[in-house]
């Protein structure tokens, strides 16, 4: 029930079971087991009432009540075994798939974070494993026991009294087709669009809550975040055409299912037109007490096919994680001669872009020199500094460091060769120690305290409780993004890397900590390759050459004043940017 298409996710459940592979068979065999048992005393309830129908030895009802309670009994203590192995193996799933999920992601490309976001990725790694444990955990062994139970009861209807039985399953057969054509192969589309709903929903409301403070800072509504907006809206224009579609079949599903006991009404109508018996009695009784198993066996059935899709879904999404393809390795294992970078007919696309991020760019950076990237938003800046470092492969041309094609070195290799800055920086929730040491793990206190001198942040760590021990979140100790910037400067002086990549690293920082960044940066740029992004020129001007990017192209290059003296967009930006800085209320 509920597999749509043509996907072995068992096989691939007990793929990452390994060992415990086995577990999973026992523990539906077992299932299965007490699903028979849990139905026989089902029988001695009839001899039961047969017994008091037709006077018999009253003695033995009790024989029967027994037996039944007994069957009741192991199958409860059967079924219990069942979870635990279904458990076990479960847990040990979900074990390897983050395993497995987890050396991937190590593998991929970091631009593969920027594409996708760390939130859906997360979300993959923590919901969707945990949605493949919880169906062989539970689901696995109830869809066994609702595979039997059917079989099991049609024995039970038809056994004693096939006109009745033919009559009592009429509801239960339309039930059937009902849930059936709700099961169809638009079923496991619709489950993916739900769970896409629900991912995109996630995100933009994560989006939301962080601009909060801007939200009531300008007395804005949920409007001013157009994207959450309509991903709500169309979540809920989803949901209504979706639930009107089920409509009709799953009325009919659910009438049918309730209504078995007006169809034994009809039943005893047509066994007993001849005349009453003790056998019709008997009969009629059983059927009233044996018939709504059916309703229960069905609903069973149509939550086991539900439970399945959602494990399909979230299988799908976990292969996709896994199908993405890591970083080529040449296998060559050369090394930099230099710190130099240069960049030939570069040229790269996003997946699913319609037009370059980055096109034909050749541009030189001399090892030590300090050079810029500037223009527009949107004209590739960051992109190719991602490239550099090897973030992404470039779609055509190709770069090197040192005179070696960055596909040539490997990978531990060249992330040595580069400290990164960011705009946006990333602190974990452990002490400043911690943060700093990150960047080179064997490194002494002594050291990162050098670290956070050289990237202004002694005023930092003075003022908290316990200094570089202090965990960064707890007990109220939180950092503005100017302080946590010039942590991540510490680091990246820790680090000692060659070559420095700053993207817009003062972007969020005020006056007072921006001065003492700038400072850090100066003291962390010395004798390295340094690459700077940045829309503040005024950070720039010293630069010994930069690159004017528009549209991925590189149209300009020089050094401030050579850039001045051309009169283009360089000189366009600068203006418009000083213009900017000196501009005053009721000038």
């Amino acid at each position: 029930m509920g597999k749509t298409i043509k996907y072995d996710h068992m096989k691939l459940i007990r793929e990452y079971a390994g060992g415990h592979r086995h577990l999973i068979t026992l523990g539906r065999c077992l299932a299965g087991v007490s699903a028979v048992m849990t139905l026989i005393p089902y029988y001695e309830l009839w001899k039961i009432i047969r017994t008091a129908v037709n006077g018999e030895d009253l003695e033995k009802i009790t024989g029967y009540e027994w037996w039944a309670v007994g069957l009741i009994i192991g199958a409860l203590f059967v079924y219990i075994l069942a979870l635990l192995c279904t458990h076990i193996a479960a847990f040990r799933v979900q074990a390897n798939m983050r395993s497995a999920l987890m050396r991937r992601i190590i593998t991929l490309p970091l631009g593969v974070f920027d594409e996708d976001g760390t939130g859906r990725i997360r979300r993959i790694v923590n919901d969707s494993t945990a949605a493949t444990e919880t169906f062989i955990a539970h689901n696995l062994a109830d869809k066994t026991v609702a595979m039997i139970t059917p079989i099991g009861l049609l024995v039970l209807v038809f056994a004693f009294n096939w006109k009745i039985g033919l009559i009592c399953m009429v509801p239960a057969v339309i039930g059937f087709a009902s849930m059936m054509s709700m099961m169809g192969k638009g079923m496991q589309e619709k489950m993916k669009e739900y769970q896409d709903a629900l991912e995109t929903m996630s995100s933009e409301a994560t989006e939301y809550v962080r601009g909060v403070p801007v939200v009531k800072t300008f007395g804005q509504t949920v409007h001013s975040f157009k994207r959450f907006k309509d991903c709500i809206d169309g979540f809920g224009k989803w949901v209504t055409e979706y639930t009107l579609m089920l409509r009709l079949p799953m009325t009919a599903f659910m009438t049918c299912i309730n209504a078995i006991f007006a169809f034994i009404v009809i039943a005893a109508f047509v066994v007993t037109k001849d005349g009453v018996e003790n056998a019709d009695i008997l009969n009629i009784m059983y059927y009233i007490i044996i018939t709504p198993l059916v309703t229960v066996a069905l609903t069973k059935i149509a939550y086991s096919g539900e439970a399945e899709m959602n494990l399909i879904d979230a299988l799908k999404r976990v292969d996709r994680i896994m199908e993405i393809e890591p970083l080529s390795d040449s296998g060559s294992r050369m090394m930099p001669k230099d710190h130099g970078i240069e960049l030939k007919n570069v040229t790269y696309r996003y997946k699913d872009a319609v037009r370059d991020a980055v096109s034909d760019v050749s541009i030189s950076i001399a090892p030590g020199e300090h050079v810029a990237l500037v223009g527009p938003s949107g004209s590739g800046k960051t992109t190719l500094a991602e490239l550099m470092v090897r973030f992404f492969d470039v779609t055509k041309g190709e770069i090197l460091i040192g005179g070696v094609n960055v596909k040539d070195i490997p990978s531990s290799e060249l992330m040595s060769q580069v400290s990164f800055v960011f705009q946006d920086s990333k602190l974990i929730k452990k002490s400043i120690l911690e943060n700093v040491r990150m960047a080179k793990p064997e490194a002494k206190e002594e050291d990162v305290l050098e670290a956070l001198k050289k990237a202004q942040c002694m005023d930092i760590i003075d003022k908290l409780p316990e200094g570089i021990h202090t965990i960064i979140g707890e007990n109220g100790s939180y950092l503005s993004g100017g302080e946590q910037q010039r942590i991540t400067i510490a680091r990246a002086v820790l680090k000692d890397a060659p070559i420095l990549i700053l993207d817009e690293a003062t972007a969020f920082a005020d006056p007072d900590n921006e001065t003492k960044v700038q400072a850090a940066f100066e003291e962390l740029s010395k004798g390295k390759t340094l690459i700077m992004i940045a829309h503040r020129l005024s950070t720039v001007m010293n630069a010994d050459r930069i690159f004017v990017m528009e549209n991925g192209r590189c149209i300009e290059t020089g050094s401030h004043s050579e850039l001045m003296n051309e009169n283009g967009m360089y000189k366009r930006m600068f203006d418009e940017y000083t213009r900017s800085i000196e501009w005053k209320v009721g000038a």
